[in-house]
Order: C-alpha cells, then structure tokens, then sequence
C-alpha cells in the first residue's frame, strides 16, 4: 500500500492557509478588543440603568447560554464540525498556526 502524497501540494496548503490565518488573526484580535470594550460599556450602562431603577436586567438569562454550553461539552461526544476540521488538518494546521501568530501580533 503506497502513499501518493505530494508534498509540494501539502506545503503550499500548509503555507497558504498560515498567511491567511496569520491576516485573519490580526484582523480578529483588533475586532475582538473593540467587542470586548463595547460589551463591557453594555453591561456598565445595563447595570447603572438597573441601580436607578429605570430597568430591570435578568441576569440569569443572560448567563443562560454559557450554561447549556459547559454541560454540552462535559458530555464528552465529539461534535460533527469536529470531524471536519479533522478532514481538513493540512490546511486547517497552517491556518491555525498563522492565526495564532497574527493574533499575537495584532
């Protein structure tokens, strides 16, 4: 049983999907800051508003969804999009790593 694997193509994947991520990286960690920035006025204005009596906030609610996800994944069944990503490792691989470097970067 032999192999066929061209190792050009794999780099070039491997090296395409690094400069990608590597952008992307960048691009995210500057979008996830203004996020960050602009939920925590949210949540400072939420909680002003709600000291003054002008609305009431059901904090609950709002954590309800992180709930649902930390026992889903304590269930310990892989996800389907798992499986995918692992399908894809050659270029997912060099994404990631760029990603990663763009982001500590940016």
């Amino acid at each position: 049983m032999a192999f066929d694997i061209n190792l050009q193509q794999l780099g070039l994947q491997a090296g395409t999907g690094a400069v990608i991520g590597g952008i992307i990286g960048f691009a995210a960690k500057k979008v996830a800051k203004i996020i960050a920035v602009l939920v925590g006025i949210e949540l400072a204005v939420f909680a002003f508003l709600e000291s003054r009596g002008i609305l009431t906030v059901k904090w609950d609610r709002l954590t309800a969804g992180l709930i649902d996800a930390s026992q889903q994944a304590a269930s310990g069944t892989p996800p389907s999009w798992l499986m995918s990503i692992l399908s894809t490792i050659s270029v997912s691989g060099g994404f990631s790593l760029g990603f990663l470097a763009g982001f500590k970067k940016g």
